[in-house]
């Protein structure tokens, strides 16, 4: 079956949900990636405007009720985090979401990557809007290739953990496809760079850097 995609149910195409889809949940940011392509670098602790990555991720969600970071410890300015490793560390994204997943207890979960140094409140706003106007399992971006961004979506946690336990894969496609979720395609601000930009390598990191400016810009 498929879901509605363009400026799906409960996006309104300017990165923002309507009024009444706010919902407690928890957050998982997956850190503890190899950063192949950056040469092993610690990504997460990448500076973008003057702040880690994985902190302008947190700050994404400033109203999770827990807030599970899935890598090496790490000091979080401003944020209170809970820190757990997938087995084995560096295993991939399904260990780590598994990992991650048993830190939660809220009815729903975002599910983001450590690299996205765009994601605002409002885009995560927009995901559970047009999930739950959907009655869907979840939410997921779509770029303007229409490539799904698995790791920057919100899923409803007891569904997600059903296909973990039945799923022996690697794959977060292979995952999470079956759990239909609706495609929502957010538009980058005017000038800017869009919610589902990330950082692998660094042209990516530089590109970020020259859009986000000086020192504590968003």
């Amino acid at each position: 079956m498929n879901r509605p995609g363009v400026d799906g149910p409960g996006v309104d195409g300017r990165g923002t949900a309507p009024p009444g889809t706010a919902v407690p949940y928890d957050a998982v940011i997956l850190a503890g990636g190899r950063a192949e392509r950056l040469g092993g670098a610690d990504k997460p602790g990448a500076l973008v405007g003057g702040r880690p990555l994985v902190e302008r991720v947190a700050a994404a969600v400033p109203d999770a009720g827990e807030l599970v970071v899935v890598g090496p410890p790490r000091p979080m300015a401003a944020f209170s985090a809970v820190f757990t490793r997938e087995d084995p560390p560096g295993g991939g994204p399904v260990p780590a979401l598994r990992a991650g997943l048993a830190e939660v207890s809220a009815g729903w979960v975002a599910v983001l990557a450590a690299d996205l140094p765009f994601l605002e409140p409002s885009h995560v706003s927009a995901l559970f809007g047009a999930a739950r106007a959907a009655g869907a399992a979840g939410a997921v971006l779509v770029d303007d290739g229409g490539r799904r961004q698995w790791l920057t979506g919100v899923w409803r946690t007891e569904t997600l953990r059903g296909a973990l336990r039945q799923y022996r894969g690697r794959s977060l496609h292979g995952l999470l496809t079956p759990l239909e979720p609706v495609l929502v395609r957010l538009p980058a601000p005017e000038g800017g760079r869009p919610p589902w930009f990330d950082c692998d390598t660094e042209a990516d990191l530089g590109a970020a850097r020259r859009s986000a400016g000086p020192s504590g810009a968003r």
